[in-house]
């Protein structure tokens, strides 16, 4: 019966046993079958993870420091913790010290390290770092006392070079430089001991090299206590009064592939601050700490947790130059049929691609903290998306305290279009992940987190298309619904669309490029808000995680079906630019209401770094470029190389070739008979030796080319040859 049926209803009549041991069947389980309907969709399986990925019951990936770095094999821990009410900004009183760099010569250095560098570029890594013994860090231990702090940050993220102690409770500090250049001072990270409760320290850093910053309107440093953490259960605090940012008269020479480019003034941070409690250990930062160990410990929960397994994938994007694994995360509801999951649209999310910005880790977790969760606009997000996320693009400049390089001592962010996988592989593997995302879906959002050292609030850059008129305002319409949902934090004023021809290698740009249309870096200050309730206060650790949060919400806003919300906000961008064209170049736009005005022409600059500051090759081929080219020899002219020809005819002693390859005349033979006779002269020569007890003599044949042709025979026969008649010998 089965036989005479058509093929639909074969099917349909076969359907249910089949799929009963559908398993069984199979000679594969890789391939997996669902049924829209009545029709059969086979899929490959999840494939099993390439590395492994941690978890509580298993240890943790070791973290690879370069090889000649030295570690304290201690654990750092700090706990969360937020203060109940905002911080302020500090005032500044206009009676602020600004004290110079004394130096080594007037001061005792207490604290001094290997900067890490014994080689000018990264060769290789190790779990733990350096295999020595952990050295000393004190170069004068004999001068100190009981009085003198001690200082100490070879451990992760950590960035203090030397510290000189100038007075009886002032210090003067010197920050390391991104490991293989001679830039970047910003980050830093250190611990204290030895300390006294009530003393009033001052310290200052003095190789500092940017003109500006955030300090200068009002930022303090942050001060860990690890005893207020285990007494009163308190985490990181800003501290410090007496603040100043300020140029000092030192300079540094700046040096690109062994060969100073140019001196960059450098600048001092001082302040002066006390510490809570005797003889604690205190940390003091830049910014919230996130360290390398501490994502890995935040994704083994994520996948400890078998709710959360169920819509996000773990997985090792790429393996950094040190070996430090680049994870990806893949989160999207699981339900629905394979038509309605390759109709989904796709987001990428990345953050950390420059060490130093911690902020930009911790909006990161309260991104992950709420599309994880178990709110309804978290499964609407699930449902509607799918999400690609890399929490941190360079963990080896995370791990080794850089600011803003990778080991190979350039900005990752300005090598997105790089063709070197194997010296830029965390964002050459991003961008590849991208391309093969967009061949599959549409890709409706790309966002990468950043955090800003000058600069107030939270804004974006964005990316204008100036050939559409039409889609002029569309990239604009995200950040300002970002701004209304995040009305006390987020800037739409700070924000900027120009597309600079400097920063073409930027993500940003990137990802624009190859069809993003809305494609952004959030930035976050590492100050805090200038807006409504929380103007003139730091941010904490909650709010940059709030931000990940008004990201998702803002998302939502903006896929709505309804599009009432993007098309008001459509009408309000053509008001804000129509008063910015106005207040700017002094007209108005067309009657027609035609907004034919370049971006250009009323925006300033973005304000952000100098992006060829640690632009180009990797350091390691620059200095495998200079061996070669001091192997390379000259390259002389033809006119040169002919005059050179000749000389070496004059003076080089003739060749000697006979029958007999094995009996070549020694070089005392040809000297006389280059010195004795010419080759124009040398007709009916003969040079007598002793060979093996016989008399045997070289015979002249002529001359070919450079070469002189000898013949061996026995000295009689030779003699009867040229004089029948006489028995003399020449």
């Amino acid at each position: 019966e089965c036989a005479k049926l058509s093929l639909r209803q074969r099917v349909f009549y076969i359907y249910p046993p089949v799929t009963l041991h559908l398993g069984q069947a199979l000679r594969t389980r890789q391939l997996v079958i669902d049924f829209d309907g009545e029709r059969p969709i086979p899929r490959l399986r999840e494939p099993l993870d390439l590395f492994a990925i941690p978890s509580p019951s298993t240890p943790f990936q070791g973290v690879r420091w370069p090889i000649e770095y030295e570690v304290f094999k201690e654990a750092i821990h700090h706990i969360e913790w937020d203060p109940p009410d905002p911080e302020p900004f500090y005032q500044p009183t206009g009676h602020e010290r600004a004290p110079m760099p004394v130096g080594e010569e007037k001061g005792n250095v207490v604290y001094c390290i290997d900067p890490g560098t014994k080689t000018s570029y990264f060769t290789y890594s190790r779990v733990g770092g350096s295999r020595g013994p952990i050295k000393s860090s004190t170069s004068s231990a004999m001068h100190q006392n009981k009085s003198t702090l001690a200082f100490e940050s070879r451990f992760e993220s950590g960035n203090l070079q030397k510290a000189v102690q100038v007075g009886v409770h002032d210090y003067e500090l010197t920050l390391r430089t991104d490991m293989y250049t001679t830039k970047h001072t910003q980050w830093f990270y250190f611990r204290v001991r030895n300390m006294k409760a009530g003393v009033t320290y001052r310290f200052t850093i003095v190789n500092l090299m940017k003109a500006s910053s955030l300090y200068c309107l009002g930022m303090r440093p942050l001060l860990y206590s690890e005893r207020a953490a285990w007494e009163k259960g308190e985490g990181w605090r800003r501290t410090g009064s007496n603040i100043r940012y300020y140029r000092n008269q030192h300079h540094q020479a700046e040096q690109d592939n062994n060969t100073t480019t140019n001196t960059k003034s450098l600048h001092s941070l001082t302040w002066t601050g006390q510490f809570p409690y005797d003889s604690d250990t205190c940390y003091l930062a830049h910014c919230y700490p996130y360290t390398y160990s501490h994502l890995q410990h935040y994704l083994s929960r994520l996948t400890s947790n078998s709710a959360t397994g169920a819509y996000c994938k773990l997985r090792v994007l790429c393996r950094s130059l040190a070996g430090n694994a680049v994870h990806v995360l893949t989160v999207t509801s699981p339900g629905g049929g394979w038509m309605d999951r390759s109709a989904k649209r796709a987001v990428v999310v990345t953050a950390r691609v420059h060490p130093g910005e911690t902020n930009s880790s911790w909006m990161m977790q309260g991104f992950l903290d709420f599309l994880l969760g178990e709110s309804d606009d978290a499964r609407l997000l699930r449902e509607t998306f799918v999400f690609k996320v890399v929490p941190m693009l360079n963990p080896d400049g995370v791990v080794v305290g850089n600011y803003r390089c990778s080991l190979a001592g350039r900005d990752l962010n300005r090598n997105y279009n790089t063709l070197l996988r194997d010296s830029f592989p965390c964002v050459w593997h991003t961008r590849n992940m991208v391309k093969r995302l967009m061949a599959e879906r549409d890709v409706v959002l790309y966002c990468d987190f950043h955090g800003h050292s000058r600069k107030n609030n939270v804004f974006m850059y964005g990316c204008t298309n100036s050939d559409d008129a039409t889609q002029r305002l569309h990239e604009r319409v995200f950040p300002l619904m970002m701004s209304k949902n995040a009305n006390d934090k987020f800037s739409f004023r700070s924000c900027k669309f120009r597309v600079h021809q400097s920063k073409e290698g930027t993500g940003r740009i990137v990802m624009w490029r190859l069809g993003i249309r809305n494609s952004y870096t959030m930035e976050s200050t590492f100050g805090g808000s200038t807006l409504g309730n929380r103007k003139g206060t730091h941010f904490t650790t909650r709010d940059l995680k709030s931000l990940g949060y008004y990201l998702c919400d803002t998302l939502l806003d903006y896929c709505d079906p309804d599009p009432t919300k993007t098309s008001h906000c459509l009408a309000e961008l053509r008001v804000m630019l129509r008063q910015e064209v106005r207040e700017r170049l002094g007209r108005e736009v067309d009657s027609d209401g035609s907004l034919s005005v370049s971006v250009s022409d009323i925006e300033s600059s973005t304000s952000g770094s100098n992006s060829t500051e640690s632009d180009g090759l990797p350091v390691h081929l620059l200095n495998r470029t200079d061996e070669v080219q001091a192997k390379k020899k000259h390259l002389r002219s033809g006119k040169e190389r002919n005059r050179l020809r000749q000389e070496r005819v004059r003076n080089v002693d003739p060749k000697v070739l006979h029958r007999n390859i094995k009996n070549i005349v020694r070089r005392t033979h040809t000297q006389y008979i280059s010195a004795a006779h010419p080759p124009d002269t040398m007709k009916h020569t003969v040079v007598p030796y002793t060979k093996a007890g016989r008399d045997v003599q070289m015979i002249y044949i002529g001359v070919i080319g450079h070469v002189t042709l000898w013949q061996e025979e026995e000295s009689e026969k030779v003699m009867a040859a040229l004089h029948p008649s006489s028995p003399t010998v020449c």
